[in-house]
């Protein structure tokens, strides 16, 4: 796959992480390579860093932060030596972001997580967002902003193997055991979960064992893989997120909610596109169907993520789960 190929493939993704299209454009035009695509992104996010060292106000010193934020992430999705650092970048911005628009976000770690958590303190509910195979907590800025909008209490979450934490940790199949440590150190009675890609099945699967998940959305997340059919970029990339070829193929095997979708007893939002067609990937619709109170939205022209498609999927989504935590019904 050639650079622009490769740009093309991750358009709407980039978009929908909240990136300037006409700066990317600009960044990914210049593209001779797909190993060009790291050093780019990264240089971009560092000339938004020096955008905020000389901003005139913390507002804007912050909201270039959170530009430079995005775009250490966005460098970390083509192969690139320099992923780990860019992802620390990413964690860093994040944090110097946050530090200067909300005074009362908190920076919350424990066992196998790492994230912040933002919102009012006495927030009516809580929101677990939980990212998937190689997005991260920076990924999902203004999911997190329709949510906080929505008067929520919001967790942007990294686990093992994502984000800031993938270059000392790997993938952990029972990923319910850390959103569960996750909701132990939170101290809130309920919660709400939202996985994108991968992270749509981790949320579910933690929605069918863990009793105090009391809303759920997921999107363009995989009911079940096969990996013998898995396209080789992915194959790849879940062997390097899992630490080896042996235990991908043994992650991927276990990615099934055949027996977990009928478990999940809280409102199940499943949000798929129809374009988003992956070898080996069987998408949402029988986890909503299994699930007994599972709603299925599917978007004709909604591509992975439906980052092309965002006012017919985000506001849905944001209130099914608002309204589930303060017990108005969807």
């Amino acid at each position: 796959m050639n650079a622009q190929e490769f740009s093309a493939g991750q358009w709407t993704r980039a978009i929908g992480t909240g990136v300037d299209p006409h700066e990317y454009r600009r960044v990914t035009d210049d593209l001779t390579s797909v190993a060009d695509w790291g050093p780019s992104f990264a240089r971009t996010a560092h000339a938004h860093v020096t955008r905020a060292e000389k901003a005139a106000s913390s507002v804007s010193a912050g909201e270039h932060l959170l530009m430079a934020a995005r775009w250490f992430h966005l460098a970390t999705l083509a192969p690139y030596e320099e992923s780990a650092r860019a992802a620390a970048e990413a964690d860093d911005a994040l944090s110097r972001a946050l530090t200067a628009l909300e005074p009362g976000a908190r920076h919350v770690s424990g066992d196998g997580f790492t994230g912040w958590l933002r919102g009012p303190r006495d927030a009516f509910g809580t929101v677990v967002v939980v990212p998937g195979l190689d997005s991260a907590k920076e990924e999902f800025l203004d999911l997190a902003s329709a949510l906080l909008a929505r008067g929520l209490a919001v967790f942007a979450m990294d686990g093992p193997g994502q984000g800031v934490l993938a270059a000392t940790t790997t993938l952990q199949p029972d990923y319910e055991q850390v959103i569960s440590r996750v909701i132990d150190v939170l101290g809130v009675p309920h919660i709400g979960l939202v996985g994108l890609s991968l992270g749509g099945y981790f949320a579910a699967r933690t929605a069918a064992m863990e009793p105090r998940v009391t809303a759920v959305a997921t999107v363009s997340g995989p009911f079940r893989l096969d990996w013998e059919q898995l396209p080789p970029p992915v194959k790849a990339l879940m062997t390097s997120r899992t630490g080896g070829a042996d235990a991908a193929r043994d992650f991927a095997r276990d990615v099934d909610l055949s027996t977990l979708a009928p478990r999940i007893t809280a409102p199940l939002l499943v949000v798929d596109g129809e374009q988003d067609a992956i070898p080996g990937v069987t998408n949402g619709s029988p986890l909503a169907h299994l699930a007994p109170h599972g709603t299925y939205l599917s978007v004709p022209h909604g591509d992975h993520l439906l980052g092309n498609a965002r006012s017919d999927w985000l506001p849905h989504l944001s209130d099914h789960i608002a309204h589930t935590l303060s017990g108005t019904g969807a």
